[in-house]
């Protein structure tokens, strides 16, 4: 699977995980199957931020609303990992509540993609930056 996303998206990720490198950042994704249209920054209110996030859950109904109000689609969701490993985490995969929906990680160095599977393992998206 390919998606579609701009530099300019990329470069605001990178900018939110680079302000905070000892905990990790996470924010909304917004757009299409095939594009990420825009990324919205959220809080992380998990009780160890350094290890673990956990989206503000007003940010996350507030798009759900938005959404059913006809908003932007609520595609996924991105984070950051400062151990700097680029891939889903044990903590991550448990976490996850719908197949289909975009993971974007980002560490210091690299940032790559993921769907959750109908067997509940992560799997490779390629992203497309333009």
């Amino acid at each position: 699977m390919l998606v579609r996303i701009s530099s300019k998206s990329i470069a605001a990720i990178r900018a939110h995980a680079a302000e905070t490198p000892g905990v990790e950042v996470c924010g909304l994704l917004f757009g299409t199957v095939e594009a990420v249209e825009r990324v919205q920054r959220c809080a992380n209110v998990a009780d160890t931020p350094a290890t673990r996030f956990e989206i503000d859950p007003a940010a996350l109904i507030a798009a759900h609303k938005a959404e059913r109000a006809g908003g932007a689609k609520l595609i996924g969701h991105y984070h950051s990992q400062p151990n700097g490993v680029c891939a889903p985490s044990s903590c991550d995969q448990a976490a996850a509540d719908a197949v289909a929906k975009l993971w974007i990680i980002a560490t210091q160095d690299e940032i790559a993609a993921f769907m959750l599977a109908r067997d509940h393992a992560p799997r490779s998206v390629s992203l497309k930056i333009h």
